[in-house]
């Protein structure tokens, strides 16, 4: 699983013109799915995220998690975030999981954040052309991989 983590002061997510998720402070979640990933995967991911500390606190110090500032968060599917792009100019999306197997899992995960951070979060629209809007704060942006926890 990859995440793009953007924080941000406000962001929505509009489908066939009808806004369907919107929040002000929190995460913008894009998330990317492989056919590998696993319960493990959307249990180590969606704690890293709302434990990930990168709200800033009274003396200015990106210390607070978006669990301990009580913000919110919308998840997005986003299969391009597996984008190959080493040969060519068209990417290839290989490594996305198939809708089958992706769709569970990106409801699992949804489910686990909510779990996690003891609310319900905005979503997207699997497979839908969505417009999504958002405000970066800072701009802070965090890139996460399960499969390179290292970094």
């Amino acid at each position: 699983m990859r995440a793009v983590i953007k924080r941000v002061s406000s962001a929505n997510v509009v489908v066939n013109n009808k806004i369907i998720s919107h929040i002000g402070a929190g995460f913008m979640v894009l998330l990317g799915i492989e056919e590998s990933d696993t319960q493990e995967d959307i249990s180590w991911l969606s704690k890293k995220i709302v434990n990930l500390r990168i709200f800033s606190d009274a003396e200015g110090v990106m210390n607070l998690s978006l669990l301990e500032t009580g913000y919110d968060a919308i998840v997005v599917s986003q299969f391009t975030l597996h984008a190959a792009t080493k040969k060519g100019n068209r990417p290839s999306y290989i490594r996305a999981a198939k809708p089958g197997i992706a769709i569970p899992l990106y409801e699992a995960f949804i489910r686990q954040m909510e779990t996690d951070l003891g609310k319900q979060i905005g979503t997207g629209s699997f497979g839908a052309d969505m417009q999504v809007t958002l405000v970066n704060d800072g701009p802070v942006t965090i890139i996460i991989d399960t499969k390179n926890k290292d970094l």
